[in-house]
């Protein structure tokens, strides 16, 4: 921050308080990176506001002193997305936190971008539920749900963040206050907030939301079926859905992942099983009921001989926490590990999943596979061990050589984890330079300073107004962002 950097220090103090404003390298230790813990970087100060106000105020005070910012909530997303910026402001908004209204009738709750998504369901519950829900739901916050577009186990059936949110209260750049769309899906006018949602934090500050809420299904029936492979699993799924069948959840396991989650959850799983996939239905009882039986003839008939039902709530949760345990519990078998999150074609999961097996080999390093089998979401973790020389770097590589067999096959480098830092150098691959100045015009419209999480989602740091060119991958260290291990 130069000179100025105290004095900036002091006027966000006076903003935030004191005792929110944190400058000690052990507080900021806290902040250094979100759940990819690859990179890492300290911002000069971090601050955690109270109210929008307040926000508006720390944006203000950034804009004045042309110092860049980030917005972070609960730091558990998987793309490098609310790494900070050495030298600059984090702004935290985990104090944001309150349900501000409830309105049932028109299936609508406004909330401050702190509130957990598990918190969302809960406090509309049992009448109502929010569709999206990350494995991480009991920890994320709206606000980053908002900015990564996540989406979770029934985005298959019910869709992401965006299908649910219908509008933003925005801080831009400049430290003044919009509001995008409105209580309703259709307001009229560009969809402005289609674009805020899922750009990763680059356009604004949201810092409060109105989300759209449905109602809690008739029914909901729940199994797991196992089987010897991958391949055959994905094969399941392939004939449920063309089978006409849209489950409220698909989510698949392989081998590794079964093992290390059965250590944590306690389920019962058979440890050594290929695969398992699990499988929920929701919706009118007598609809559930008779493609439930159709869900369990197409499982045994691609070769699943274990077919367990839920007898009940409890198991039904058991079941689920075995599967939202998959991340978490990796560490009981890998000191460490990388998270992709590559989407493909559903109809070619056995093949994108034997090559994925193929890379594994060819690089000498485990990957566990668990995913919205669905949508074809893919999660593959690159398992490694951080103390081994060359080995995190090994990792990386294969990390994006599945990207590269993510597009391949048609499909996508991201599906609800978002670009951030770690997959900004994929971004050429997807899309043409014409493309990418276009996404930059947009940026620009919204921050023409280039303040607002800088370094993130573009392949390369690019500032408005520039000349547009080739975008080149640009190495961490030139950008002046991360520490890497």
């Amino acid at each position: 921050m130069g000179t100025d950097g105290v004095d900036l220090v002091a006027a966000l103090a006076r903003v935030v308080g004191a005792d929110w404003t944190y400058t000690d390298a052990h507080e900021l230790r806290t902040y250094e990176s979100d759940g990819l813990l690859q990179y890492r970087a300290l911002p000069r100060v971090a601050v955690l506001p109270g109210s929008a106000d307040e926000v508006r105020d720390v944006v203000r005070l950034c804009a004045e002193a042309e110092v860049p910012w980030v917005a972070r909530g609960a730091g558990s997303g998987l793309s490098g997305g609310a790494l900070p910026v050495a030298d600059g402001v984090l702004i935290v908004l985990t104090r944001l936190n309150r349900i501000l209204e409830i309105d049932l009738d028109n299936a609508r709750v406004c909330v401050e971008p702190g509130v957990t998504n598990a918190a969302v369901t809960a406090a509309v519950g049992p009448a109502f539920f929010y569709p999206p829900d990350p494995s991480s739901q009991v920890v994320c916050s709206i606000g980053g749900n908002v900015a990564e577009n996540s989406g979770g186990a029934h985005c298959f059936k019910y869709g992401f963040t965006t299908n649910y949110v219908t509008g933003l209260e925005v801080v831009l750049t400049d430290g003044s206050v919009v509001q995008l769309g409105g209580v309703e899906l259709d307001a009229p006018g560009y969809d402005l907030l289609g674009a805020f949602v899922g750009s990763e934090g680059t356009l604004g500050v949201a810092t409060k939301i109105w989300l759209r809420v449905i109602p809690a299904p008739e029914a909901v029936r729940t199994l797991v079926a196992f089987f010897d492979s991958t391949h055959a699993a994905g094969e399941a799924v392939s004939e449920i859905v063309r089978a006409g069948v849209v489950p409220g959840a698909i989510e698949m396991m392989d081998a590794v992942t079964i093992g290390a989650a059965e250590q944590m959850a306690h389920a019962g799983y058979p440890v050594g099983r290929g695969a398992a996939l699990l499988v929920e239905l929701d919706g009118a009882a007598e609809e559930c009921e008779a493609l439930f039986d159709e869900v369990v003839a197409v499982c045994e008939r691609c070769g699943s001989d274990d077919v367990r039902v839920s007898r009940d709530e409890a198991e039904r949760a058991l079941f689920w926490k075995t599967r939202k345990a998959a991340f978490p519990a990796m560490g009981r078998v890998s000191p460490n590990y990388f998270v992709q999150d590559g989407v493909i074609p559903r109809t070619r999961l056995p093949e994108v999943l034997t090559r994925i097996d193929a890379l594994a080999d060819e690089y000498g390093l485990t990957v566990a596979n668990v995913f919205h089998a669905g949508d074809g979401n893919l999660h593959p973790l690159v398992c490694y061990d951080g103390r081994v020389e060359g080995e995190a770097s090994r990792a990386e590589e294969l990390a994006g050589a599945i990207l590269d067999v993510c597009l391949d096959a048609g499909g996508s480098i991201t599906g609800e984890h978002g670009v951030g830092v770690d997959k900004r150098k994929h971004m050429t691959k997807m899309f043409a330079d014409a493309d990418l100045d276009a996404f930059q015009r947009l940026r620009c419209a919204f921050d023409p300073a280039g303040l607002a999480n800088p370094g993130k989602v573009m392949p390369t740091p690019r500032l408005c107004g520039e000349v547009p060119g080739p975008y080149r991958q640009h190495p961490m260290e030139a950008a002046g962002l991360a520490e890497r291990f």
